[in-house]
């Protein structure tokens, strides 16, 4: 079984090249780090000043890498947890595929109360002073580096 937290920790000590070499280089500590064991509560907002790239963990893998640009609220806090509520989220996901109705307490339906109870969520909170094209590297360097079971 993987060790969630140490995969994180790793990506970003290995981005912190990455950005150097695309020319826009970070400092330890510049992207904040919040990990959210499961069972785990939604965040509220995406703090001030901030965007971020987020992660679930849960059925053994990593099933879901996402970004929200500084003014994508929605889409950091409540978006993920509802099947109908945006493309791409990792509710509707889950509720198409196949594999997750042996999966016990998943309810195809609704499955916010399964990704709330079963999942750990890292946020990684970026300076929202940075450009999107930063944030997209993130976010695509980790899909490359943890291969999450959902895309897009």
């Amino acid at each position: 079984m993987s060790d969630w937290r140490s995969e994180i920790d790793t990506a970003l000590d290995l981005f912190i090249t990455v950005a150097e070499l695309a020319g826009d280089p970070i400092v330890p500590g510049e992207i904040l780090v919040e990990y959210q064991e499961a069972p785990h509560r939604p965040p509220s907002r995406l703090p001030a000043g901030r965007m971020a790239v987020y992660c679930f963990w849960g059925d053994g893998c990593w099933l879901k890498v996402g970004k929200a640009g500084p003014n994508s609220n929605a889409r950091y806090t409540s978006q993920h947890y509802n099947p109908g509520s945006a493309q791409s989220t990792l509710a509707a996901s889950l509720a198409k595929d196949p594999r997750m109705l042996s999966v016990t307490g998943f309810d195809s339906l609704a499955p916010g109360p399964w990704i709330r109870h079963s999942t750990h969520r890292v946020n990684l909170l970026v300076p929202a002073g940075r450009s999107p094209e930063f944030l997209s590297l993130l976010e695509a360097f980790l899909h490359l580096r943890l291969r999450p079971r959902y895309e897009g």
